[in-house]
């Protein structure tokens, strides 16, 4: 009887660093960091060393050095498929870097050149009597404007937004529908002066005298759009089995739309109303063609000109003094506060009226 000899045959062993071996070599977690850091040192260096004055220019050479570290470095360790990621994470932090240090620079300056006047009494005082070169006054009589002018114009935009976006998401359909879509994308895109020009030619028709209840009217008119287009997006978020369940047992739509889609949207929706809140706090336009300003306390937005935070910085600023621009910044602190507290009581009532989940 013959006996077949079987021959093992050796399994392959993938090479020391390999693609599937356990051995394969990886930067540490902090590798990161400590490219950002060689990056920076690599810019000062060279930047010192050619002699340049401009500290962009420094930070410009630090963030080519960091990318180029980071990508050669990846390179040499691990291999060209985590240095291609590398890469790209690494654009994408400088992109994020390169867009906040405006925004914080912004704010330094703001928060360093406002709070050296910014007190109880700059809050709790108005401009009467006080004149552009003399220190003192406040921004009283503005903020009273701004908080009466931005709440008619939430009041009045507000519903009329969120009815538009219901109809849009549930019943919206055919001709009518398009149109209106059309129409909210172009009132997104018109200048804040053009919304100014339409109710100040209302107003000559019917000669009506400036108030700050025009002004609230033109920024109502920028804050539509911005309320449609953020609650369109949320409502349609909404689970469409939520709405199929809640048909099935019998509820009118009417009924489901109150009771089920809105509660389920309300975080979404009032973020997007703060945003909207937020864009028209700062419009100065509208209000120096239908507001006027004004130096005394009108604590009526009805009758009379009115001012408002935007144009208290506009009209301090303009004036040139020393004093003047110090209450101008302080101003703009102010109106910085106020859009901060906008929006975090926008999230903790978004908060607070979201769905409750189980576990």
């Amino acid at each position: 009887m013959s006996h077949a000899v079987v021959q093992d045959t050796p399994t392959p062993v993938p090479p020391p660093g390999g693609r599937g071996s356990l051995s394969q070599r990886s930067l540490p977690r902090w590798a990161p960091a400590g490219f950002a850091l060689l990056g920076i040192l690599v810019g000062v260096g060279i930047g010192a060393a050619a002699g340049l004055d401009s500290k962009v220019q420094w930070g410009l050479i630090a963030v080519i050095a960091f990318v180029v570290i980071s990508y050669v470095v990846t390179t040499a360790v691990e291999n060209q498929r985590q240095a291609r990621d590398r890469l790209a994470t690494s654009v994408v932090w400088v992109c994020f870097v390169l867009a906040v240090i405006p925004l914080f620079s912004l704010l330094w300056t703001t928060i360093s050149r406002g709070v050296e006047i910014l007190d109880g009494y700059f809050l709790s005082h108005s401009m009467a009597g006080v004149p552009s070169t003399q220190v003192g006054g406040g921004v009283y009589h503005a903020l009273i404007g701004t908080l009466e002018q931005v709440g008619i114009a939430t009041v009045v935009s507000a519903p009329i937004g969120l009815l538009t976006a219901v109809y849009l998401v549930e019943y919206g359909k055919g001709a009518l529908a398009r149109a209106v879509t059309f129409f909210v994308d172009v009132m997104t895109g018109i200048p804040s002066i053009v919304a100014g020009l339409f109710i100040l030619s209302i107003m000559l028709m019917t000669k009506t005298q400036p108030s700050g209840l025009m002004g609230a009217l033109a920024l109502a008119i920028l804050m539509i759009p911005v309320v449609v287009r953020s609650t369109e997006e949320m409502l349609k978020l909404v689970p469409n089995e939520l709405r199929e369940a809640s048909l099935a047992l019998g509820v009118p739509k009417w009924r489901t739309i109150l009771k089920v889609v809105l509660p389920t949207a309300i975080g979404g929706i009032t973020t997007g109303v703060m945003l909207a809140i937020a864009r028209i706090a700062g419009e100065t336009a509208p209000i120096i063609l239908l507001v006027f300003g004004s130096q005394l306390i009108n604590p009526n937005p009805f009758d009379g000109a009115q001012s408002s935070l935007p144009f208290y910085i506009y009209e301090q600023y303009k004036a040139g003094e020393v004093a003047s621009i110090d209450r101008a910044w302080a101003a703009a602190l102010v109106l910085i506060a106020f859009v901060m507290i906008l929006n975090l009581v926008a999230r903790g009532i978004a908060r607070w009226k979201a769905p409750k989940t189980g576990r």
